[in-house]
């Protein structure tokens, strides 16, 4: 039988009081709200440019600094604590070495849960492709405002997620991902690229923690999020069998490019598609000579704005962008990656599913999610299970709310499955305790 609110133990209770707080500063940062910091108007800073050099073991720490972050609750001195931002390095999807940059939040009380201190690394969701996206420039402020080359805008949008763990005394790292600071296009919901960064993630923050590979992992992550944690849980044994997973959260799992990329074209987030599209493009140059047959001048133009903002611009500026628009003939885009061939295997290698991961999985997606799609993540679910799989799947019912409008419907779901009844910090502070779980449930 699964946890209910009410039989929660105290310490878990707690966070909800944390992320309500955490919730209501993030909405705060997001509208200038009052006794928020005032959002930070400099550039990307030279901390994410990474040497000449970095070594080729994956995890290993290149640079550290100390930052002051929104990530707990306020104090008598105020919001900031202390922590680190941190570039450590990872793979590419061909294996060659790579540096992505992250925050460290060192834990300032006893771990509350069962076990030893776990880390936890978060797998932030959609940020944009523009280098300013980087979570970590907005964890000191909440709100990243840029004004080089056009007007940016990034919220934290991991201020919850990191406030509750944080506040149950857990290690926490919150990942950029490839590309995001750093140089070179981020590839958005890349598998590979996503679950390499979460994995090296745990290493460096098992590093900067002073902890080995033994200690326990959770791996925590919604929407993109969602999809990197999926990724990272099945890389797990062949990239990172040192690591001690013992469970992972993949909500809302960006699971099937193809799937989403029809479902947002024309949603409030359509804009992403163009994430997507340049990603692909950068991973499999035989795309691009096709992709630019079929698309327009102006379609060309919008993919090269898009590769520079941030969700937030999307949303602003090109509000329900259909691709349709982008195209020579008015068709939508993901018609026409139906007929290019070199699409369809490109498509198949990110696709998540493929190969069981050996630690339990919780899987949660919205029914009247507009934005990633309910199907493609409970066929994630089917997927993994018939390979073997531990998985536990929960269907959220929220009701539909202004059909793809995105804010209700897609993230609705990830604050009543993170953090409401029956939640998913419950579930993966029940694989820190080793509690025993049935093999595959659908609920």
């Amino acid at each position: 039988m699964r946890s209910k609110t009410n039989a929660l133990p105290g310490s878990v209770r707690l966070v909800a009081a944390t992320v309500a707080t955490a919730c209501v500063a993030a909405i705060g940062a997001a509208v200038g709200g009052i006794g928020v910091p005032r959002a930070d108007a400099a550039p990307v800073s030279a901390f994410y440019m990474p040497p000449a050099q970095i070594s080729s073991t994956p995890g290993t720490i290149v640079k550290t600094e100390p930052m002051s972050i929104l990530a707990t609750l306020p104090t008598a001195a105020g919001w900031p604590v202390e922590a680190t931002r941190v570039m450590y390095t990872t793979q590419y999807q061909d294996g060659s070495p790579a540096a992505v940059t992250g925050t460290y939040i060192e834990p300032q009380g006893p771990w509350q849960g069962a076990g030893e201190r776990p880390t936890v690394v978060i797998g932030p969701g959609t940020a944009g492709q523009g280098d300013q996206c980087a979570m970590s420039i907005a964890f000191s402020t909440g709100l990243t405002l840029t004004a080089d080359p056009s007007l940016s805008l990034s919220a934290n949008q991991e201020l919850p997620s990191s406030a509750a763990w944080s506040a149950l005394g857990a290690r926490v790292l919150v990942t950029d991902y490839i590309g995001l600071g750093t140089p070179g296009i981020h590839t958005f919901a890349n598998r590979i690229e996503g679950g390499h960064a979460i994995l090296d993630g745990a290493r460096a923050a098992n590093a900067l923690g002073g902890v080995g590979p033994e200690t326990p992992l959770v791996l925590w992550g919604y929407s993109q999020g969602g999809g990197a944690t999926a990724g990272a849980a099945e890389l797990r044994d062949s990239y990172a069998p040192e690591l001690n997973l013992k469970g992972t959260w993949a909500g809302g799992p960006t699971a099937d490019l193809a799937a989403i990329l029809a479902r947002i074209d024309g949603a409030l987030i359509g804009g992403a598609i163009g994430f997507a599209i340049n990603g692909l493009l950068a991973r499999y140059p035989e795309l691009n000579a096709a992709v630019d047959r079929v698309t327009s001048p102006a379609g060309r133009a919008m993919l090269e704005t898009l590769s520079n903002e941030c969700v937030g611009d999307i949303i602003t500026k090109q509000p329900f962008l259909r691709t349709s628009s982008l195209t020579n003939d008015g068709r939508p885009l993901i018609e026409h990656l139906r007929d290019i061939p070199e699409a369809a295997p490109a498509l198949a290698e990110l696709r998540i599913g493929s190969v069981a991961p050996s630690a339990p999985v919780l899987i949660t997606s919205g029914i009247n999610d507009d934005t990633v799609p309910y199907g493609q993540a409970r066929q994630l679910a089917e997927d993994w299970c018939a390979k073997g799989a531990t998985v536990t799947f929960r269907t959220n019912n929220l009701p539909p709310i202004l059909s793809g409008a995105t804010i209700p419907n897609h993230f609705g779901p990830e604050l009543l499955d993170g953090f409401g009844p029956d939640n998913a910090i419950t579930y993966l502070l029940d694989r820190l305790a080793d509690k025993p779980i049935e093999s595959c449930t659908f609920t």
